[in-house]
């Protein structure tokens, strides 16, 4: 569980993040430490990319998965099967993602 004052710190930091203002190194830090370990700030921060993302021009395809909240929140976070291995793609999941 979050402390207020935690709470409040993750959600500034996401605010600047959603409306492509500057966050420090040691900010992204912050949140991606707690990311990590708690599900719910991962959906704040996989909205507020989302949301950063909206204030570039998209097509119907992208709007759409944004309305639905599908697909990735980052724009180069595809696989390529020529390229890449799946087994070191799946590796960057958090650690609560994993098999119990």
């Amino acid at each position: 569980m979050l402390s207020r004052d935690t709470r409040l710190r993750l959600q500034e930091i996401l605010a600047r993040v959603a409306s492509d203002q500057p966050v420090s190194l040691s900010e992204r830090i912050y949140i991606h430490k707690f990311a990590d370990r708690n599900q719910t700030v991962a959906t704040w921060l996989h909205r507020a990319r989302r949301e950063q993302q909206k204030l570039q021009p998209r097509d119907g395809i992208d709007q759409l998965l944004d309305a639905l909240q599908l697909g990735s929140s980052e724009p180069d976070d595809h696989y390529c099967s020529e390229d890449d291995d799946l087994g070191e793609w799946f590796g960057g999941a958090p650690s609560w993602l994993g098999r119990s």
